[in-house]
């Protein structure tokens, strides 16, 4: 079973395996029709697209019309359907790929997680790692018979707003914030109307994570590097700009050993959309 990651020979060796679901999670926040254009184009044999606005993400406002960031979680049940209907059952192994170093892929690889399904991982350099190994693309679509996949207790905590702005008084949390660092010091903000990031929060930008060439750094290196950011992960909350990125630092942590940290779904993109919540600037 493959609980992190996964290279490109090991998912080559089981490519045609009828108990593996391979997913193509590329996406790109600017353009949205990106991630389906690509897949059209070529994609991984075999593998599902997920598209991250409608089926990796829920609806932006609440029934009470309160608006829970962009990219708020699926539902439980939506999301149970959704994986059913790419094939996936309780024993299925899910791969998770992109172009962008796991940077939507970990979002599935948690997602699955967070409703208690263990054997899901990310490819380890996505689709560039498979195509340097000289492995093909097709862009035949296939058709997967339905899965049988169960809600169970997940393996991963989630906190609210609410929960964080609590603890910007009490400060017994460490926020994590995955954006780069000219974004969370409130500086070349496109993507959302307010720039900054939450009070007391730390910058660990989700890029840092990997090699130059998309693959993420080996356990050891992320052990040391995290340790200069958190002290307890069990004590630590990763955010991002809406809780996409936030969640590659929540699988960098997994690699390196350290697991237990909470992801804040709603993130800056939540935070920032109410002018009450406090605002901090500057590195």
């Amino acid at each position: 079973m493959y609980t992190t990651l996964i290279s490109a020979a090991d998912l080559a060796a089981h490519i045609a395996d009828p108990d593996w679901v391979v997913v193509d999670c590329r996406h790109d926040l600017m353009n949205l029709a990106f991630g389906r254009e690509a897949y059209n184009a070529g994609h991984l044999p075999g593998a599902v697209f997920a598209d991250m606005e409608t089926e990796l993400s829920g609806a932006k406002r609440g029934e009470d019309g309160v608006f829970r960031g962009r990219h708020p979680l699926p539902s439980k049940d939506a999301l149970v359907e959704t994986l059913r209907r790419w094939g996936i059952s309780d024993d299925t192994q899910v791969v998770a790929y992109d172009a962008h170093g796991g940077m939507y892929a970990a979002r599935l690889w948690w997602l699955l997680r967070w409703i208690g399904h263990e054997a899901s991982a990310v490819l380890d350099g996505g689709l560039p790692a498979w195509q340097a190994l000289g492995q093909p693309v097709v862009t035949e679509v296939p058709v997967k018979p339905p899965g049988a996949i169960s809600l169970s207790a997940p393996f991963v905590p989630t906190v609210t707003v609410a929960e964080v702005l609590e603890n910007i008084e009490s400060a017994q949390r460490t926020v994590v914030d995955a954006r780069a660092a000219d974004r969370f010091r409130g500086e070349n903000e496109t993507i959302d109307p307010v720039g900054g990031h939450i009070p007391g929060a730390r910058n660990r930008f989700f890029k840092d994570n990997l090699h130059n060439d998309g693959r993420f750094k080996a356990p050891e290196q992320l052990r040391e590097e995290f340790a200069s950011v958190i002290d307890d992960p069990a004590n630590a909350i990763m955010q991002c700009g809406s809780g996409v990125t936030a969640c590659h630092n929540l699988l960098a942590l997994e690699v390196a050993g350290m697991p237990g940290a909470a992801l804040y779904p709603g993130s800056w993109s939540e935070w920032s959309s109410d002018p009450a919540r406090p605002v901090a600037k500057g590195a």
